[in-house]
């Protein structure tokens, strides 16, 4: 079975390969952090920081909370790259290699990685937030690691990035709506092109991952009803600060809240992807197979029930923004 999977994953190699300048945009075209913050080499910094901190001022500190925690979650990314690096059949065994894996692994990595700088330096320029707190939260988050339970089995690992961007994509489109609502159209613009990147690379893993239902049916439903049991882990859930192991847990609370990323968002992705990979529609299958099948197909409704009961009221203090509580 393990020899079959890296046939499959060794067969799409070359259309990835034809096609990465279409999933990737040219570097010199692409937006970078320095873009969307004061130029500090200008004489006019001092004013242009102002204004900048003086938007920021409209921003409520449930919106700082979940901005916090998306932009931790997008400085993890050295866990991200060496798990992907890790996925049977995609490994950079060089470092530098001229695979089209490779070369997608370390493009999307070089993509993603603006994402995280750019909220960054947002944040720190804001003066909105102990930035302290922050990276302390960064430090244990990389230095816990993250096992999205995928056993470097391919199958599992891109139905995992075809559930995760779309999630990220969500979220930094609520937050950038939140911004809007603010009054801070450059956030507002900042988490929209950041959520377009993920919308991206949401088409590329799920395109991915059809082709692998195309040459492998049994065993993509299989992977795909693998994961859903399992449930797909945020890439933050270890993440914690000085003072409380669970901190994730209650920012998953305020994202809750806020409508940023929720239950029902998490039904979604799921219909969205038996859809995608016309799960219903796929035939032949084994006894087995058939009970994925079906196992998925109603999954979603599932969590809209769960979605109708679940409550998400309670206050919370958080160390980003001086231990004031939100909610």
């Amino acid at each position: 079975m393990i020899q079959d999977k890296l046939d499959v994953i060794k067969g799409i190699e070359p259309w990835l390969g034809q096609n990465l300048g279409s999933f990737l945009k040219p570097i010199n075209e692409s937006w970078q952090p320095s873009d969307f913050t004061p130029d500090l080499t200008k004489e006019t910094w001092v004013d242009a920081l102002g204004d900048f901190r003086k938007r920021t001022e409209s921003l409520p500190d449930d919106l700082l909370v979940v901005l916090v925690g998306d932009m931790i979650t997008e400085e993890a990314l050295p866990t991200y790259q060496s798990w992907l690096n890790r996925l049977e059949g995609v490994t950079d065994t060089t470092g530098a290699s001229d695979r089209p894996w490779a070369q997608w692994v370390r493009g999307w990595t070089s993509e993603e990685n603006r994402h995280g700088d750019l909220l960054n330096r947002y944040l720190y320029l804001s003066g909105r937030v102990d930035m302290r707190a922050v990276e302390v939260t960064i430090h244990h988050l990389l230095n816990n690691g993250f096992d999205p339970r995928t056993e470097n089995d391919p199958y599992l690992g891109f139905v995992y990035t075809s559930f995760q961007e779309r999630a990220t994509k969500i979220s930094h489109r609520n937050v950038a709506t939140l911004a809007q609502r603010a009054g801070e159209e450059s956030l507002h613009r900042i988490c929209g092109l950041i959520a377009g990147d993920e919308a991206r690379h949401e088409k590329v893993y799920k395109a991915i991952m059809a082709r692998i239902f195309e040459a492998d049916p049994v065993g993509a439903i299989s992977a795909f009803a693998t994961m859903m049991k399992r449930k797909i882990a945020m890439p933050a859930i270890s993440m914690r600060d000085a003072k409380d192991d669970h901190l994730f847990v209650r920012f998953s609370r305020v994202a809750q809240r806020t409508g940023v990323y929720t239950v029902r968002d998490y039904a979604d992705i799921i219909e969205s992807l038996v859809k995608e990979w016309k799960v219903e529609h796929l035939g032949g299958l084994s006894d087995l197979s058939a009970k994925a099948q079906e196992y998925l197909c109603t999954l979603a409704d599932r969590y809209r029930a769960l979605a109708e009961k679940a409550s998400f009221t309670r206050p919370d203090q958080f160390s980003w923004i001086f231990d004031r509580q939100v909610g």
